[in-house]
C-alpha cells in the first residue's frame, strides 16, 4: 500500500450529517505510522492479539494499517457487542489492548471478569477529549510520533487476523487468518469478483468489525490503490442511491438486503448510476428479480459471490465471465471447489452434495483458535466441508439448495428454501422473506414463509391465498408454502444475515407448546 502516489486520495468519508473528511495515500500512512511508534511504546509487540471496536471512519483504517505493520493480531469487533460478548472474547483469545470508539467503552467498563492479560485500554475519542478515566487517549498517543516506521518482519503464516464468527450455538469460534491469507484474497477477490482498477471510486458498505470489511472496504480498495467512499450513516435506500450518483460510485459492494429495499424503492428511474461498472453482492444468495431490476434499471448485472469467514470469496460471477440466471457462478479456481458426498467424494454434475474447499487454498483459514480439532472436523479427506449445500451443473456453474441443516423435507420432497424465497420476492408487495421447515404430522414437514410487506400493506387471507399461486406458477407447486405469517422485520444477525434458525426453533417450540 506504501507503493501507491503518496499525493493520491484514499478515502472519502461522510457523515449522515454532510461532514466530509478525505486523506490521501501519504498521510494515511504516517498516520498509522505514528500509532505504530505510539503502540510499540506502550509495550505492544509481535503477536499481541488487539480487539478492535470502531465505527466507519478513517480512523478505522488507521489503526488496522498500524497494528498489522507492528505484526499484532487483529480482533475485529463491531461496535454492536456487549459486555458478554466482549468478556468471552478477551478471555478466549487472550487479548493485551483494546481500541475502542469512546462511545463504546461503557461495555468494556462493564465487564465483571477479570481478564489480566488485557492490559492497555485505548479509546479512539468521538468528541475532543471525549475519553473515560483509565482509557489511553488514541489521539494523544499518536501526537508527537514519527511519521515513519519500519514495518516489523512477518511470515506469510504469521496470525494477522482474529476474526470471531456468529455461531448458531454455543460461543462464536476463533478464525485465524495469516498474513498470507490477505495476499491471496487481494488476488482473487479484489481482482476477479471485484474488478477494482486504480482509478475506480469504490463503495463496500460493510462496517468495521466483520470479516467482511477486511475483504472489500479495507484490503481490496487500499491493496488496488483506488479510492474508498465510507458513508457513516445508516442505511436508507433513497441516500445510498442519491450518494452513489453524486460521488460517481464505479465499484459497489452491499449486502443482499440493502439491494433488495433498493430494488423496491420508488422513482429508481430518477437516479443517474452510470458511472457503475461493477456491483457485488455477498452474504447470502441474491434473488434474481432484484438482479433483473438493476438490469433493467441501470444496466447492470449484480454478480453474486460466495464465502465464508474461514476463507475469502471461494465461488463467484466474476468480472468478464457469462452470468447463468439464478446460479451462484464459477469455483474461483477449478478444482479448489468441489461438491462432496458424505465420504468426501466429488459428486456426479447436477446431484446435490456438500460445497467443499480443498485443504490446501491458500486463501483458507489455518485453524479454529485454541481449537484445532474443530477444523479437522469439518475435513473429509481432502476437503473442508463449508456446511452449505449446492449442486454443479456440466459447465462449471453452481446453485445453491441452502444450509444442511435449512434444507427442508416434506412428503420425501427435499427442498432448497432459497427457491421459494426467490418466487416470493418476485411478487410486488414481498419486502423481505424467510422460508423455513414447519413440523407437520402427516407430511413431516411443511414449507412455511415468513413475509415482509412493503410499507403500508396490511396481511390477510386473501393476500395469503395470492402468494401462494404466485409461488406454484414460479417454481414447481409442491415448494409453495402452505403456511405464511406476515410480520414486522425478520430476526438477523448483526452482520445482517437473516437468523433462518431462530424463525425454525420458533415453529418447534409452537408445535411442543400444542401437544
Amino acid at each position: 500500500m506504501e507503493n501507491h502516489p503518496a499525493d493520491k486520495t484514499a478515502l472519502k468519508w461522510l457523515s449522515d450529517h454532510e461532514e466530509y473528511e478525505e486523506v490521501t495515500y501519504g498521510n494515511l500512512m504516517k498516520q498509522a505510522n505514528q500509532l505504530a511508534n505510539g503502540l510499540g511504546g506502550l509495550g505492544l509487540v509481535k503477536g499481541d492479539r488487539v480487539l478492535v471496536m470502531v465505527p466507519r471512519r478513517i480512523i478505522a483504517y488507521v489503526i488496522y494499517l498500524a497494528c498489522l505493520k507492528l505484526g499484532l493480531v487483529v480482533i475485529p469487533s463491531s461496535e454492536m457487542l456487549r459486555a458478554k460478548d466482549l468478556s468471552y472474547r478477551f478471555g478466549h483469545s487472550g487479548a493485551r489492548a483494546v481500541i475502542s470508539w469512546s462511545d463504546c467503552t461503557p461495555e468494556v467498563d462493564k465487564i465483571e471478569e477479570d481478564h489480566p492479560s488485557l492490559a492497555f485500554r485505548i479509546a479512539v475519542p468521538s468528541h475532543q477529549n471525549d475519553v473515560p478515566e483509565g482509557w489511553v487517549n488514541l489521539d494523544k498517543l499518536m501526537n508527537g510520533q514519527p511519521d515513519v516506521f519500519e514495518a516489523v518482519q512477518t511470515h506469510r503464516d504469521d496470525t494477522a487476523i482474529l476474526a470471531y464468527t456468529s455461531g448458531t450455538t454455543g460461543n462464536p469460534k476463533g478464525v485465524v487468518h495469516s498474513h498470507g491469507w490477505g495476499y491471496a484474497h487481494l488476488r482473487i477477490a479484489s481482482i476477479l469478483w471485484l474488478d477494482i482498477q486504480e482509478s475506480d471510486m469504490v463503495w463496500a458498505t460493510a462496517a468495521p468489525g466483520w470479516q467482511k470489511w477486511i475483504w472489500s472496504p479495507f484490503l481490496s480498495v487500499l491493496g488496488r490503490g483506488a479510492t474508498g467512499f465510507v458513508y457513516s450513516g445508516s442505511f436508507q435506500p433513497s441516500r445510498y442511491l442519491e450518494l452513489m450518483q453524486k460521488y460517481k460510485i464505479q465499484v459497489l459492494c452491499c449486502t443482499p438486503t440493502e439491494y433488495r429495499i433498493m430494488a423496491k424503492t420508488d422513482g429508481l428511474h430518477h437516479f443517474d448510476l452510470s458511472n457503475l461498472r461493477s456491483a457485488v453482492s455477498a452474504g447470502e444468495p441474491l434473488n434474481q428479480e432484484v438482479i433483473e431490476v438493476f438490469k433493467r434499471q441501470f444496466d447492470i448485472t449484480i454478480r453474486d459471490g460466495y464465502g465464508q469467514t474461514e476463507s475469502t470469496l471461494l465461488i463467484g460471477n466474476l468480472m468478464n465471465t457469462p452470468v447463468r440466471s439464478g446460479s451462484m457462478g464459477k469455483a474461483i479456481s477449478p478444482g479448489l471447489i468441489e461438491i462432496v458426498d458424505e465420504s468426501g467424494r466429488p459428486v456426479a454434475p447436477n446431484e446435490v452434495g456438500d460445497i467443499a474447499v480443498h485443504v490446501d487454498m491458500p486463501a483458507l483459514f489455518r485453524t479454529y483458535y485454541k481449537d484445532s480439532e474443530r477444523k479437522k472436523s469439518n475435513e473429509r479427506g481432502e476437503f473442508f466441508v463449508t456446511g452449505d449445500r449446492a449442486r454443479m451443473d456440466e459447465d462449471g456453474y453452481f446453485w445453491y439448495e441452502g444450509r444442511n441443516d435449512d434444507i427442508i423435507i416434506s412428503s420425501g420432497y427435499t427442498i432448497g428454501p432459497f427457491e421459494v424465497e426467490e418466487a416470493l420476492m418476485k411478487h410486488a408487495v414481498v419486502k423481505e422473506c424467510a422460508v423455513v421447515a414447519s413440523p407437520d404430522e402427516i407430511r413431516g414437514s411443511i414449507v412455511k414463509a415468513f413475509v415482509v410487506l412493503v410499507d403500508g400493506l396490511e396481511g390477510t387471507k386473501e393476500l395469503v391465498r395470492e402468494l401462494q399461486h404466485h409461488v406454484k406458477a414460479w417454481t414447481a407447486p409442491y415448494k409453495y408454502p402452505r403456511k405464511i405469517e406476515f410480520i414486522s422485520s425478520l430476526p438477523k444477525t448483526s452482520s445482517g444475515k437473516i437468523r433462518r434458525v431462530e424463525l425454525r426453533e420458533q415453529e418447534r417450540k409452537a408445535l411442543t407448546s400444542k401437544n
